[in-house]
């Protein structure tokens, strides 16, 4: 599956700025680095019958953890406007090649002053996606929670379902796959599978100290441009190297 672009890979401290909270973790996130330039899509041939049904088929997409992240990151915070107690767990996930692909964010926010409890789970997702038809996850098959898309930028679209019930996010911590379906600009269906190992552990774990998530964040952003620039390189090797057209006059004569 291509997308018109992947999203850059999405720092914990822009989760943070959605979520309204001050502090030294919530300080606005470096510019993303330039995504690389798309290789130029072969011709295909015109589809059978059966290629057709194929490729309108729902796709499944299965991502992994990003390499540079240890597990995943829990943050909290507290909103001085309205004294809520703010918690997300997050993690970022890339395709086979190392491309960044989509990012969770799970959300815990308690107010004990007006008793109110909400959760919140947040998807950082690719441009090129129908946006009206929305979202749907679930875990391991289970029933699945849908979600609306709430604001795109140039690396992303956030998408997200608010006043989650607490058994979805039980069965995030203990479940094995979070499928997360959404529909590309063909209206076919493709659901990303998400591995959810160590999810749990990390949302009833303690909150990272700002220090070190914000020393994670620079070498995130640093592998991130490398590999950028590497992707770079290697198209433009790749187009330099392609072999020209014969001439006309080359040709072999019948």
């Amino acid at each position: 599956m291509s997308f018109a672009k992947s999203p850059a890979l999405l720092s914990a401290a822009a989760f943070l700025a959605l979520a309204g909270l001050a502090g030294p973790a919530s300080a606005q996130p470096k510019k993303p680095a330039a995504p690389a330039p798309a290789a130029p899509a072969p011709t295909a041939p015109a589809p059978t019958n059966q290629t057709a049904q194929q490729q309108t088929g729902p796709q499944i997409i299965t991502v992994k953890s990003e390499p540079n992240q240890a597990e995943w990151t829990k943050v909290c915070g507290k909103d001085q406007g309205s004294g809520t107690d703010i918690c997300y767990t997050t993690r970022d996930f890339v395709s086979d090649q190392g491309q960044p692909v989509l990012a969770v964010a799970v959300y815990e926010m308690k107010n004990a002053a007006q008793k109110q409890e909400v959760r919140v789970v947040r998807y950082l997702l690719p441009l090129g996606l129908l946006l009206q038809p929305g979202i749907r996850f679930n875990v391991d098959g289970q029933q699945g929670t849908p979600g609306k898309f709430a604001v795109c930028f140039p690396n992303g679209c956030f998408a997200e379902a608010g006043g989650v019930d607490a058994g979805v996010i039980a069965a995030m911590k203990k479940g094995t796959t979070l499928s997360v379906s959404v529909q590309n600009q063909t209206q076919r269906e493709v659901t990303f599978a998400v591995p959810l190992a160590g999810f749990g552990k990390a949302f009833d774990g303690p909150a990272m100290d700002p220090k070190v998530l914000e020393e994670q964040q620079k070498k995130l952003q640093s592998e991130l441009e490398k590999r950028s620039e590497d992707m770079r390189k290697k198209l433009e090797a790749e187009k330099g190297a392609a072999p020209g057209a014969p001439s006309a006059n080359a040709a072999p004569k019948p």
